[in-house]
Parts: structure tokens; C-alpha cells; sequence
């Protein structure tokens, strides 16, 4: 039977028992279900995405104060604002379709498996280069299984060759959604910014697409910095190809939507000077941890460069216990390197905790460039001194987040951190240098004994690196002799 997105139990849910479910958009707000059961994790964050917008386009709360009054789930009321939302929501149909182009589109029709993000593009199967991508995987594909596809596809759209765009975030943004770990409807309505409730025609696909083929560019509703579009954005020109029992196919063609000055509320953003504009953060392929945070869970205080994604902000005002998951795919222009998906805590620190907080990381970072240059007689320079660099973190991360615990009872850990930070630096320079020391050169035995001397001399305050630790943490360097450098 044909597919309505809003109407047609499709989503795959886990139930506090274990049980798998199929439901419909409106039954998010039942208590027992836990989160979307997609086969992959991206499927799974896109799926929460989609779930938020649908609650701003139908229902949103017009300000936090209404946000706290509205936290008990209303199924009814839901399934009501919903409902005149549906003709939109048909995957295939005659009439306008759930995120592709409104009119029929011709041409021959690529493999479903493009709208996967890990897919190889046709170059690199032709070219047979598709190691880290793959090919052919899917050739039919289930109806919600396109639908939810689809979306995720339009959402992080990455760069796809000549005139194919990028999603409304660039391809593969970073996804950061407040958790208050109580279920699906929680996540959901924790996440779900303020405004007033949308119409069809605020969805691209029930009008002519805005074609970019000379650089037109399209921008967020006057005076605001989004609008329900960003929740179901569609850079990308496609018509699905199947029927009820599947979907086999996708036409595509270039130059669709081109999108400029939104701000997306899912994610943080940054600009490279004051007054310039906002772009959205992108993940960095490997382990996402504390080095990661600055501008993503913790805010620089009085930055104007850096900014952390609305739904955050907005839970200073909305309070209660959190965290924050952290997602989305690194990508190397058209290449996806890695998904990150992390949880990381949500702290709401005061001003002064917030301050010391990102000075405790950059110090941190200060660190590691001590370490990595202390390493340089007994690493070749590049990729080994580098992972020795990324080992130096993940060996700090829990004492890190012991040190955070302390700030959020309002002591004081810096003197602690400076402390964890020298251990784990001294170790990780021991460990390599001491072995068979005295079976090396003359010459690389003093280089190696002066490495460390310089190394251990910065966690105390000597020498440029070491007062920049210093400078990070909040507290006085030692004073220099008189007539000689510190």
C-alpha cells in the first residue's frame, strides 16, 4: 500500500521491554519507547531530526515558559496538528512527494544506493576506488526504509559533483541534541526550538524548486535566522523510482536549493571574525572527547566566534539533569572518513566555572604541542608524534571529567588538572625515551635528557609554552631572574 509519512505506522522504535514496534509520527509521545531502531546509527539521528521538525512545522511551543507548561505528552494533540500536514507527506504519489522534486524528473535512474552517504559515487566504482565506500549494496529498498534514507540524505547531503549541493549545513554537519534520558518523546520535545507553527507551503517540495544553476541563492524567512524548512531542507533534485513493494532507483538532477544564512537549531556554528557569517561546525574523523568541546558543549565565554547549537542554549532555560549526544559523519569533500557518535555530559556551568572549564582545555591542548614537540629526538616528526598527541588526550579524559565533576560542586581543580597534565605527559615521554636509553648515541642522550629537563620545566611555568599553560589555567607564572629568561 502506498506510504504516508504522517498517517502510516513506518518508524521502528525499542520499547522499554526490549520489544521492537513499528509506529507513526504522533505515537512518539508514548512513555514505554526508548529511541528509533533504524540498522544504522545515522538513520538513527536523522530519525530524531526529522521527529523535531515535525513538532516545530505542526506544534511548537511559541516560548520556553510554554515549553516548560507542555512537557506531559499529549498523543491526540499531536496527532491533530499532524494530520493537515499529510497530502505533503506521501513518499510516492501522483501529486508532490516527501522531499523530491515536485514535477517528474527524466533520465536513466542511478542505483538506490546513492541516498547512502558511504556510498561509492559513480567515478569511483567505475574507476574501481571504492575501498572506504561501497557499491551495490542495496538494490531494492522497503518503503520506510527510502523514506528515512531519503531524509537523512537531504539533511547531510555532501558535495556530489558538479551542481549537485551540499545539505543546508554543508555535507556532514555536526548534530548535537540535549538527552534528558527519559525516552524517545523527551529527546524529542527537549529539542524542539520556538516559534509558531508552520503551513504546507513552507515545505520545497509543494512548490517549483528553487533552481541554482546561476548561483541563486535562497535565504531564511525575513528577520530570522531559520525556519521550518531547515528541518526538511532538499539541496538535492530527485525522484524516487519503485512501487509498493520497494524502491529499486533515484533520478537526480543538479542545481537544486541553494541555501545561505541559515543557522540551523541542531547544531553549533562558528565565523573566522566578529560580524562575518555564521557556518556550521563539521565533526573530525576519530574519537570525539574533551578536546573536541570547546564550541560544541562548552562556550568560550564572551565569544563572538563560536556558538553552540540553539537546542543547548535553549536548555539553559528549559533546566534538568542531561547530556548531549554528539553525532554526524567527518567527511573529506565527497568522501566519508568516519560517523562520529558520542554522548558527552551537559553541564549549564555558572559564568566563572564556564571560564575556567575551557581554560582547563586549552591548557590541555597547550600541553599536548609541549609533548609533542619534547618527542622530537625520539620520534620522527608526523604521524607518530601526532598519535603520541591524540594518546596524550585519551589518556587524560577521565581525569578530566573527575576534574569537571569538582567544578560542578564549585571547587576549584585547576591545580589538580596542571598536576593529571604533567603525569600523563612525563609517562607517555618516559615510555618511549628510557628504554635502551643507554644504548643510543652520546649526542641523542643529551638531546633526549634536555627534551625532558624543557618538558617537566613547562608544567612548571618556564619558557613560552609553559606560561601559555599557565596563562589557560588562570594562574601566575613563576617571575623570571633577573637577568635571565624565565
Amino acid at each position: 500500500m502506498p506510504l504516508n509519512l504522517i498517517e502510516n505506522p513506518w518508524i521502528p522504535v525499542l520499547c522499554a521491554d526490549g520489544a521492537r514496534r513499528t509506529i507513526a509520527p504522533w505515537q512518539m509521545t508514548e512513555p514505554d519507547i526508548l529511541r528509533p531502531d533504524w540498522p544504522r546509527a545515522d538513520l538513527n539521528i536523522a530519525c530524531h531530526e526529522l521527529l523535531i521538525g515535525l513538532v516545530f512545522l505542526a506544534d511548537p511551543p511559541a516560548n520556553n515558559g510554554e515549553w516548560q507548561r507542555r512537557t506531559a505528552p499529549d498523543p491526540q494533540r499531536l496527532k491533530d496538528r499532524l494530520a493537515p500536514f499529510a497530502p505533503a507527506f506521501n513518499l510516492l504519489s501522483e501529486g508532490p512527494r516527501f522531499l523530491q522534486e515536485l514535477e517528474p524528473l527524466a533520465g536513466a535512474a542511478n542505483p538506490v544506493d546513492m541516498l547512502f552517504i558511504d556510498s561509492s559515487g559513480a567515478n569511483a566504482a567505475k574507476n574501481n576506488a571504492d575501498l572506504m565506500v561501497h557499491r551495490g549494496r542495496y538494490p531494492r529498498i522497503d518503503l520506510p526504509l527510502a523514506a528515512m534514507t531519503l531524509y537523512a540524505f537531504q539533511a547531510h547531503a555532501p558535495a556530489g559533483g558538479a551542481g549537485n549541493r551540499t545539505s543546508m549545513r554543508g555535507g556532514g554537519p555536526l548534530v548535537t541534541l540535549v538527552d534528558p534520558g527519559e525516552g524517545l518523546w523527551s529527546l524529542v520535545w527537549a529539542n524542539v526550538p520556538c516559534g509558531a507553527p508552520g503551513k504546507l507551503g513552507d515545505l520545497p517540495w509543494m512548490r517549483p524548486t528553487n533552481i541554482s544553476d546561476k548561483g541563486q541563492q535562497t535565504l531564511p524567512p525575513e528577520g530570522q535566522v531559520f525556519g521550518a524548512e531547515a528541518f526538511f531542507g532538499m539541496p538535492r533534485r530527485l525522484r524516487l523510482i519503485g512501487d509498493d513493494e520497494g524502491i529499486t532507483g533515484v533520478i537526480q538532477k543538479p542545481w537544486g536549493t541553494n541555501y545561505a544564512l541559515w543557522k540551523h537549531p541542531l547544531s553549533p556554528h562558528y565565523r573566522l571574525k566578529p560580524g562575518e557569517e555564521w557556518l556550521p561546525k563539521h565533526p573530525r574523523a576519530g574519537r570525539f572527547g574533551y578536546r573536541n568541546w570547546l564550541g560544541v558543549v562548552a562556550q568560550e565565554v564572551g565569544s563572538e566566534t563560536s556558538e553552540r547549537s540553539l537546542s543547548l542554549r535553549d536548555w539553559g532555560q528549559r533546566g534538568g539533569e542531561a547530556s548531549i549526544i554528539v553525532a554526524g559523519w567527518a567527511m573529506d569533500n565527497m568522501k566519508p572518513r568516519d560517523f562520529t557518535l558520542s554522548v558527552q555530559p551537559l553541564l549549564n556551568l555558572p559564568v566563572e566555572a564556564e571560564d575556567r572549564l575551557v581554560g582547563m582545555i586549552l591548557a590541555a591542548e597547550a600541553a599536548g604541542v609541549v609533548l609533542r614537540g619534547a618527542l622530537e629526538p625520539v620520534l620522527a616528526a608526523g604521524e607518530a608524534r601526532e598519535a603520541e598527541r591524540e594518546a596524550f588526550f585519551a589518556g587524560t579524559e577521565d581525569r578530566f571529567l573527575k576534574r569537571v565533576q569538582a567544578l560542578k560542586a564549585g571547587d576549584d581543580p585547576r591545580g589538580a588538572w596542571l598536576a593529571d597534565l604533567r603525569k600523563q605527559a612525563l609517562r607517555q615521554f618516559d615510555a618511549l625515551a628510557v628504554p635502551g636509553l643507554d644504548q643510543r648515541e652520546t649526542d641523542r642522550i643529551a638531546r633526549i635528557v634536555e627534551a625532558r629537563k624543557h618538558l617537566a620545566g613547562a608544567f612548571a611555568g618556564f619558557g613560552k609554552q609553559g606560561r601559555d599553560i599557565f596563562t589557560h589555567l588562570g594562574m601566575e607564572p613563576p617571575a623570571a631572574k633577573k637577568g635571565k629568561a624565565a
